[in-house]
């Protein structure tokens, strides 16, 4: 089916789609189980959603140059976010990264933070709180970050969910998933004798609280937090993070979870075309 010409800020460059192809799941019609061939390119799939997640629109208002069924790429985003495909592809991405950094594929040391963000009147009153502190009515994210920035697990919360009940749960997941991180930076929030000794005792994981100073006044820039800080300015870049408008808080984690998605492929992309341009630097010169 031949489909419309577009192009906008939000799609994937060849390069870029040459490392998220690979990640996608196999189509059902390549299966041993079967099924019916695909009807729309996985990339269009992709970069529908990329442009939802970068420009803050409604499903109903994706621009009709893409030539996809908004209710077709809908039904592609809740189902890899539900199948834990998003996870797969981020942890691939930032162990790409982290090789071309000269790290470990996988962090030891991580970064813990949490952010309020105001809910919509799309967020039912079941998945919304009151964070007292931020007076924000809406929902909590909580982000694992490792040393670069680069996401490694989330949870989305009602507002009201205190940090140290969240962090139960996701170091919990983490250290399943994770056994190697042993390390985690955090706030005053996460402070506390009874918490730091659980995270000891039960997952073998170190939580150390970085204070802000006591004589500070305003915003301050603090050791290892910082990092958290600039990861979730990154988040918010991505419109449709700058509020929750999702009803389900899994599908509020896609949006995050696809926010850094497109972060990371671009950054691999940009060192992927430097690697491949000072050969061809170097046989112009010769």
């Amino acid at each position: 089916m031949l489909l419309p010409r577009y192009r906008y800020p939000s799609d994937t460059s060849d390069l870029e789609w040459a490392q998220l192809e690979r990640l996608l799941p196999t189509p059902a019609c390549q299966t041993p189980k079967g099924g019916a061939p695909e009807k729309w390119p996985r990339r269009r799939v992709v970069d529908s959603i990329r442009y939802i997640v970068d420009n803050g629109a409604k499903w109903r208002a994706l621009p009709a140059d893409f030539g996809i069924p908004w209710r077709t790429v809908f039904g592609y985003f809740a189902r890899w976010a539900k199948a834990g495909v998003l996870k797969r592809i981020l942890d691939r991405l930032r162990r790409r990264l982290r090789l071309r950094s000269s790290r470990c594929p996988w962090p030891v040391r991580v970064i813990i933070d949490a952010q309020s963000v105001k809910g919509a009147e799309t967020v039912s009153n079941a998945t919304r709180g009151w964070d007292q502190g931020k007076m924000i009515n809406g929902r909590k994210r909580h982000l694992i970050v490792d040393q670069d920035g680069l996401l490694v697990d989330l949870l989305v919360t009602p507002a009201d969910v205190q940090e140290r009940a969240a962090a139960r749960i996701l170091l919990t997941r983490l250290h399943a998933e994770h056994p190697e991180i042993v390390l985690v930076w955090a706030d005053n929030a996460y402070g506390g004798e009874e918490f730091t000794t659980w995270a000891q005792d039960t997952l073998g994981i170190t939580i150390k609280v970085v204070p802000r100073p006591k004589d500070a006044d305003g915003f301050v820039v603090l050791p290892k937090r910082w990092v958290v800080e600039r990861s979730n300015s990154w988040t918010m870049r991505a419109r449709r993070n700058a509020r929750d408008y999702e009803r389900l808080m899994s599908h509020a984690e896609a949006h995050i979870q696809w926010a850094f998605i497109t972060l990371m492929s671009r950054r691999l992309a940009r060192q992927l075309r430097r690697t491949e341009a000072v050969p061809a630097t170097l046989a112009a010169a010769a």
